[in-house]
C-alpha cells in the first residue's frame, strides 16, 4: 500500500466521529476511500505506531487504519 491507492474497508471498525451519526456507533466496513499518508516517522524520527494508515473517505472524515484492515481496489499512478 502507497500514498494515493483506492481502498476499500474489509473488516468491521466502529467508528464514533463519522460526521452523519456523531457521538453514535457506526461501522464503517465497506466504506471506499483514498490513503492519504502512512505514518512512519515523525519530525524525522522513525516511529511505530498502531494505526499508520491515514484513510480520507469523504471531505470531512477521515480515518486511521492498520494494514490488515484494508485492502486495495486500485493502485495510484507509478511517479
Amino acid at each position: 500500500m502507497k500514498v494515493g491507492d483506492r481502498v476499500r474497508v474489509k473488516e468491521s471498525v466502529i467508528v464514533y466521529n463519522y460526521p452523519q451519526s456523531k457521538k453514535q456507533p457506526f461501522d464503517i466496513k465497506g466504506m471506499e476511500g483514498d490513503i492519504i499518508d502512512i505514518m512512519i516517522d515523525w519530525q524525522g524520527r522513525p516511529i511505530s505506531p498502531n494505526l499508520p494508515i491515514l484513510v480520507q473517505f469523504e471531505k470531512k472524515f477521515r480515518s486511521h487504519f492498520r494494514h490488515e484492515e484494508l485492502e486495495i481496489i486500485s493502485e495510484s499512478a507509478p511517479e
